[in-house]
């Protein structure tokens, strides 16, 4: 086989995107492989979101309610979020109770929850003290990563 023909089959195969190409003659056989960069995907490209409109992006007006009193959905709340891929357990087995519940008080350091990710249980800790004010996933739930777990009051 000559280099010419080697060539030419190289360009035919990255021409067409062609992942291998096997030639053979009665007495000689090529194979050639090409390595491709590894797919990658952005995660985040692909989440729908609901599309922004004048009305949605315009801040809303404040309440005339006095500057003492937030309401929930105002009020900012820090929030735990899955540092990895996987399942949601609110408890250390089936039977067992559950971790922490909407409205317990938290310390820093105190594990919230299990996400299990390829056969290992990781505990997720707070990493503030607080008041559990939701959870906003069901027990054994698939989770993403940097998804949000728990809402937690700061400020009692």
């Amino acid at each position: 086989m000559n280099l010419k023909k080697i060539r030419e089959l190289v360009k035919i195969g990255k021409d067409n995107g062609v992942d291998e190409i096997e030639y053979r003659t009665l007495f000689s056989r090529i194979r050639i492989v090409f390595k491709h960069a590894p797919l990658t995907i952005d995660r985040h490209k692909y989440i729908a979101t609901s599309p922004i409109s004048e009305e949605n992006s315009t801040p809303a007006a404040k309440p005339q309610e006095s500057d003492t009193k937030t309401s929930d959905t105002q009020k900012k709340y820090h929030e735990i979020r899955s540092p990895i891929v996987g399942t949601f357990y609110r408890a250390p087995s089936p039977g067992a109770p559950p971790f922490v519940k909407k409205g317990d008080r938290v310390k820093k350091g105190q594990v919230l929850c299990i996400v299990e990710a390829m056969k290992v249980m990781n505990e997720i800790e707070s990493d503030t003290d607080g008041t559990i004010v939701d959870i906003l996933v069901e027990n054994g739930e698939p989770v993403e990563y940097n998804q949000v777990l728990f809402k937690i009051d700061t400020s009692s």
